[in-house]
């Protein structure tokens, strides 16, 4: 049905064209008026089961009650603070938390990891944790490069700009841009390890590298899964060449694939880890958090001005979220709830098949974060097909996502809470679908 709701009227009148995309004929999009746990319902009244968990955000289902009484409480107890300058206690104690289940953990679980506890600069969003990441490896290591890897989305910030890898984000602005990254392909086969290590150390070899950055599992790219050999070695290439190992978690992060990290997977602990979404359940906090040596190596003491800072920094409302959104988590065993309904994901997508010869599928996945790619026979990406299917599901009641720089792979990324029944309901009407499609 055509959507003629008056808020995309105002949209279209008021807001930068360049950011909501609204189909023509009305069929996209919808207009969240409320969301639950696993649902949402548009302005209509229409309720959808979201496989999207709202980017990555709501790992605990949406509106959470815990995270959401947490935030109203400390709204009407003290709403703002003063960021860098007249702390708040709850900052502090994220802080704290936030270095217990990364770096404190990894310590007492024997992974391969120099220090013991962390520090932490609390940003706004994920790409400004990622920028506070790349002044933190400058800092420490005096070298400018970094090496980000084909494919890779970190942000579009100026300074993300440089580590994300699709020109049609970087392209429009190249000319205001330093270029300080470099890029390696990401390999997503052991076999491809060899080249993709010869390709890494002829950058190092030309250049003054201060940082390798990296998605454990690349979303925006297209939900590519690197081998388990990848990460270690990142980080041993990164201790040859005294290079910190920037892991961008901020999609990864909080049980998404499976683990509290994507990292844990291979056992490797980086220098400097950057979380976002699922942090707080839906308020915009970020955090760059990075062992306390190579922090207190990087950023000098303050000496009552801060050389990077922000008026939210640290925001209470988001701080009380983040520590209720952790503690729930924790308590609901959602990260062994992902592993285990991510196995259950991939049993169904390795079944999936079309009638049609025209095209093949093939699946991909960790824990519930997952990927149905879809091509031509002649292996060249099936992108219409993908964005038709994501727009009858829509209509079927499903909110689902293309990632891929061809936008040619549907993903799957809900809440945590999903059950194994909606999950199945989801590929048999994925399955009708396509299978209309491609008749």
């Amino acid at each position: 049905m055509p959507n003629n709701s008056p808020t995309l009227e105002l949209l279209r009148a008021y807001e930068s064209r360049n950011v909501t995309f609204v189909e023509r004929d009305g069929s996209w999009p919808i207009v969240w008026a409320c969301a639950r746990g696993n649902f949402v319902w548009d302005d209509a009244g229409k309720r959808y089961l979201d496989l999207t968990a709202a980017f990555g955000v709501a790992a605990c289902g949406h509106a959470n009650a815990r995270v959401v009484r947490a935030g109203q409480r400390q709204m009407g107890t003290l709403l703002h603070a003063m960021g860098d300058v007249h702390p708040h206690a709850l900052k502090a104690q994220l802080a704290r938390e936030l270095s217990r289940i990364t770096f404190e953990r990894w310590a007492r679980s024997k992974f391969k990891v120099s220090g013991s506890s962390a520090k932490t600069i609390f940003c706004n969003s994920g790409f400004e944790a990622v920028e506070a990441a790349l002044k933190t490896a400058h800092l420490a290591t005096g070298r400018p490069g970094i090496i980000a890897f084909a494919g890779a989305y970190h942000g579009l910030g100026y300074g993300t700009l440089n580590a994300t890898h699709r020109d049609f984000f970087r392209g429009p602005f190249r000319r205001q841009l330093r270029e300080f990254g470099n890029f390696a392909p990401f390999p997503t086969s052991r076999r491809e390890l060899p080249a993709v290590e010869s390709a890494l150390r002829k950058i190092f070899s030309r250049e003054k590298i201060g940082a390798v950055l990296v998605e454990p599992v690349q979303a925006r790219g297209g939900i590519n899964l690197p081998p388990p050999n990848f990460l270690p070695l990142l980080r041993r290439l990164c201790d040859q060449h005294g290079a910190l190992l920037i892991l961008d978690e901020i999609y990864t992060g909080f049980g998404r694939t499976g683990a509290w990290f994507a990292c844990e997977h291979s056992r490797v602990a980086p220098d400097v880890i950057c979380l976002g979404k699922a942090l707080t359940g839906g308020f915009p906090l970020s955090a760059c958090v990075g062992r306390a040596d190579v922090m207190d190596a990087a950023w000098p003491e303050s000496t009552g001005e801060a050389i990077h800072t922000s008026t939210f920094l640290g925001h209470p409302v988001g701080c009380a979220m983040a520590l209720a959104q952790i503690n729930e988590l924790r308590s609901r065993k959602l990260v062994t709830r992902s592993a285990k309904l991510g196995h259950e994901l991939r049993r169904l997508l390795s079944k999936f098949q079309v009638q049609s010869s025209r095209f093949k599928v093939s699946a991909r996945g960790l824990g519930l974060m997952a990927g149905l790619e879809l091509r031509h026979a002649d292996g060249s990406p099936a992108t219409t097909l993908a964005l038709a299917a994501i727009k009858a599901m829509l209509h079927r009641g499903y909110v689902l996502l293309p990632e891929g720089e061809h936008a040619n792979v549907i993903s799957f990324t809900p809440p945590l809470t999903i059950t194994a029944p909606q999950l199945r309901r989801t590929l048999r009407e994925l399955g009708l679908v396509l299978n209309d499609l491609t008749p």
